[in-house]
């Protein structure tokens, strides 16, 4: 039972984490990296997939230092790792169609996420972005 208490303390630390790297270290002095987020793709890959290899790291340091006992760092770390799998799903696939596997959903929930991420998108600009949640947005996006 602890263990999938640090499952979803991992989780949720992650997306409280995301928020704040995405609002004032993306959008500050990482913009140059996560710029190329906000332009139209040249390629496949964009400099903004470093954040990915950045955050996997962090969860692969805190699994492979947890695993010999199954303490917490191990259960944190795969907290990290499975919201960098919803994370991969609702934004790469589902929001952004990097990969063409799925069909968008057309639930309340996925729409108003997907709304919110459409407004931080409306600027290429690193002041005038809005919403830096994944899965935590406004509440005025689930009214309409």
């Amino acid at each position: 039972m602890i263990a999938v208490l640090f499952i979803i303390l991992g989780f949720v630390m992650m997306e409280v984490a995301s928020w704040f790297i995405h609002k004032y270290l993306m959008h500050g002095p990482l913009w140059f990296i996560h710029k190329t987020h906000h332009t139209a793709r040249k390629g496949f890959f964009e400099w903004n997939d470093l954040f990915t290899l950045l955050f996997g790291s962090i969860a692969m340091v805190l699994i492979f230092k947890g695993v010999a006992d199954l303490d917490y760092r191990f259960w944190i770390g795969m907290g990290i790792s499975l919201y960098g799998m919803v994370y991969f799903i609702f934004h790469d696939i589902l929001i952004h169609r990097r990969f063409k596997w799925l069909d968008k959903p057309r639930s309340k929930f996925f729409m108003a996420i997907s709304n919110a991420h459409r407004d931080h998108h409306k600027t290429n600009k690193k002041e005038d972005a809005v919403s830096f949640g994944l899965l935590l947005v406004p509440f005025r996006y689930f009214k309409s």
